[in-house]
């Protein structure tokens, strides 16, 4: 099967995305590679590698490996800051598009950080997390004071490289594309409604969080003082598996992760006093029943989802929750408290849908392009987290599976 000469447009640039623009590009076709933010490589790329004595198999290596094949292959055209705002016709489709310039060149830029120094709004100015595939920093249009009045111009004057343009005006583009793939991963739930203090106590942080701080550092600390945490909660299920919330869902990454994550902070941190709170444990990955063993040795796994959280007087965090054995009420103290953040379905699965005329699944996740309820138009491909909670390992499959069934579309059409 050859499809050379074909066009294909690839929709988000998560790790899904990076591999199918990548496979499509072995086969031959011409695939542009379309992103709505400044970065690549979605959430996994934020992801630090939890080996300790060993690889264990946590998949945050391979957004980068992506990330850097995709990018590297004649064939694959990137667009970062791109929104997609029309997509008509059949066969080849017709897709209008904005980018943004860029308001900071990634090639003057050398990430020397006076730019967050000086910024006087705080997260105007976002960092990149891949650090062999650029930008190192972004500026954000809807928190930039520029875009208010142009009153504020206070990274650009001090920027030494001369590397911010804040004057960079949007574009309009046009491109035809043979068959469409939709990989808009997923969006990660915000905590900041549940009694839990998220966004009221600093040291009160999401799963995302934890694994950007880990990035950073060589032990967990404190975002409110920086100190190392010595006792650390992880609460799973946060914000799925929940039919309050309307997302009954297993988000099927959260358990592996956290008890990974708490794996690599002992390794580092020998007199770290770690708790799990969950419902029940997920498996993950075929070494699961040995290393799951470990864990409970060195980990305190209880079996409750506490109700509430308090900030103490000496700035600790009370975790008030139902003891399964005491059958009672009971409260703990920890320095620090990881929610693990369920996968909710990307913003742009709506406004793709009716952009697609395509109807996505009640739950908002987009349906697989083989779904009979869902039949997609001629073409239309989906992959990865944007149908459903996926691993890492699992969302590079989709992308392979998916790659497939559009290799044989374009060869028979």
């Amino acid at each position: 099967m050859n499809i050379d000469r074909k066009h294909v447009a690839v929709i988000g640039a998560g790790v899904t995305g990076l591999t199918a623009a990548d496979t499509l590009a072995g086969w031959g076709a011409r695939v542009s590679l379309v992103e709505k933010t400044p970065f690549l490589g979605g959430h996994a790329i934020q992801l630090n590698c939890k080996a300790t004595d060993a690889c264990v198999k946590c998949g945050a290596c391979v957004a980068e490996d992506k990330l850097l094949s995709a990018t590297r292959h004649p064939h694959v055209d990137v667009y970062t800051g791109t929104q997609i705002e029309t997509i008509s016709g059949q066969r080849p489709y017709q897709i209008t598009y904005r980018i943004h310039s860029p308001l900071v060149n990634a090639d003057q830029c050398d990430g020397c950080g006076i730019c967050f120094e000086t910024c006087p709004v705080s997260g105007a100015i976002s960092q990149g997390h891949a650090p062999h595939g650029g930008p190192y920093v972004a500026i954000r249009r809807d928190l930039c004071r520029y875009f208010q009045d142009a009153a504020c111009t206070e990274c650009q004057d001090a920027c030494p490289q001369g590397a911010i343009g804040l004057s960079s005006q949007a574009q309009a583009g046009t491109m035809q594309a043979d068959a469409i793939l939709v990989t808009t991963g997923f969006t990660p739930y915000d905590p900041s409604d549940k009694s839990y203090g998220y966004g009221q106590f600093l040291n009160v942080i999401t799963s995302l969080d934890a694994e950007r701080l880990l990035r950073e550092h060589t032990v967990m600390k404190r975002p409110s003082d920086g100190r190392p945490a010595g006792r650390i909660a992880f609460i799973q299920c946060v914000g799925s598996r929940d039919a309050r919330l309307g997302h009954p869902w297993c988000s099927k990454i959260c358990c592996g992760s956290s008890l990974r994550m708490a794996r690599l902070i002992q390794s580092r941190q020998e007199d770290a006093q770690i708790t799990c709170f969950y419902i029940d444990v997920q498996t993950f990955g075929k070494d699961f029943q040995p290393v799951y063993r470990s864990i409970r040795d060195n980990i305190a796994m209880v079996r409750a989802i506490p109700g509430d959280i308090l900030r103490t007087a000496t700035d600790e965090l009370e975790v008030i929750y139902f003891d399964p054995q005491s059958h009672a009420s009971k409260e703990s103290l920890f320095d620090i408290v990881v929610l693990s953040v369920g996968l909710l379905p990307a913003e742009d699965n709506g406004p793709l849908a009716r952009i697609l005329g395509w109807a996505p699944h009640e739950s908002g996740f987009l349906p697989h392009h083989g779904s009979e309820r869902h039949p997609a138009p001629e073409g239309i491909f989906t992959a990865g987290a944007a149908t459903g909670p996926m691993t890492i390992a699992e969302s590079v499959s989709s992308a392979e599976e998916s790659v497939y069934d559009m290799v044989r579309f374009l060869t028979a059409s």
